[in-house]
């Protein structure tokens, strides 16, 4: 008999409780546009109920107990909305429409457009170091025969010597290998391909008005060649009043380096002449029969002709 009474009474609380569990349903639109509003945040307040709206605006929240209970509804880009709600809702009431406003503060309108521009490669602003002036003429007078003392000074460029008996050497950009770094003469690859050979670094630098470097990969504008960088060689150009330089240096290690040089603007003709004479001894210093600097005589001759608008 007993067992019967609590039977009976534990049916009783359940079907009392059943009875106390309540469903929320709530259609959720854009305040302005009334269009439904999908994957709506929505969460009963104190409970770990919640559901997010469907394709069409809506949410359904199922055992929600009886009482007062704050449903608080969330979504990107609109304001946080909470209203209160007294369970049991009449089934007449449901859906609960719910309008939530835009937040233009928090969301604003992001337009991307893309043009065509009419400026060329060429253009674009790209980091240049040079060298000029009394810093060039320093390093012509302590290497008047070649330019790898001043490429040498100059940080993150290398001049590596490749062979022992020609003294080719190679320039090095970074790190990389001498074939990547690309050198111009006034702004030309007349070079190609042979950039990385002393013999062209056996550039005097008495006509050389100032020495352009970029550091990095410039292959883009430059071609394959400039993968590591380049090294852009700029000529002196005639001016009205004539220039008439000589430079004469002499070595312990056999060394005799002669140059001279010639400018002058004529009305609408300019002319620049330069001519170089570069000589070293076998010199052994440690006398082992090895040297260290290997004999050699170069001649440069260059003549230019300018036309001046």
């Amino acid at each position: 008999m007993r067992a019967i009474i609590i039977y009976v009474l534990m049916v009783v609380l359940s079907v009392q409780y059943a009875i106390a569990q309540n469903t929320f349903i709530a259609q959720i639109k854009d305040e302005n546009s009334g269009e439904a509003l999908i994957g709506v945040s929505v969460s009963i307040n104190k409970t770990s109920l919640g559901a997010a709206s469907d394709t069409d605006g809506l949410v359904k929240i199922s055992g929600v107990p009886d009482g007062k209970h704050e449903v608080t509804f969330r979504y990107l880009g609109y304001e946080t909305l909470t209203k209160q709600f007294v369970f049991p809702i009449s089934e007449t009431d449901m859906p609960v429409e719910i309008e939530l406003e835009p937040d233009d503060e928090m969301l604003e309108e992001v337009v991307v457009e893309s043009t065509r521009g009419t400026r060329t490669f060429s253009n674009i602003p790209t980091r240049v170091e040079f060298i000029s002036g009394c810093e060039l003429d320093e390093k012509g007078s302590m290497k008047p025969g070649d330019i790898r003392m001043l490429l040498n000074e100059s940080t993150g460029i290398i001049t590596q010597q490749t062979s022992a008996t020609s003294g080719n050497a190679a320039i090095r950009i970074q790190g990389l290998d001498g074939r990547y770094t690309q050198i111009l003469k006034d702004g030309f690859p007349v070079f190609a391909g042979a950039a990385s050979g002393l013999g062209l670094l056996q550039t005097p630098p008495l006509d050389l008005k100032q020495v352009e470097i970029i550091k990095g990969a410039s292959s883009t504008l430059y071609g394959g060649g400039a993968i590591a960088g380049l090294v852009n060689l700029i000529s002196k150009k005639p001016s009205e009043k004539r220039e008439l330089s000589f430079h004469i240096n002499f070595t312990t290690a056999k060394g005799l380096d002669i140059s001279g040089f010639y400018g002058q603007k004529f009305k609408k003709v300019g002319a620049t002449v330069f001519a170089a004479y570069n000589h070293n001894g076998p010199y052994d210093p440690s006398e082992v029969g090895f040297t260290a600097i290997p004999k050699f005589n170069r001649f440069v001759l260059r003549n230019c002709l300018n036309l001046i608008q």
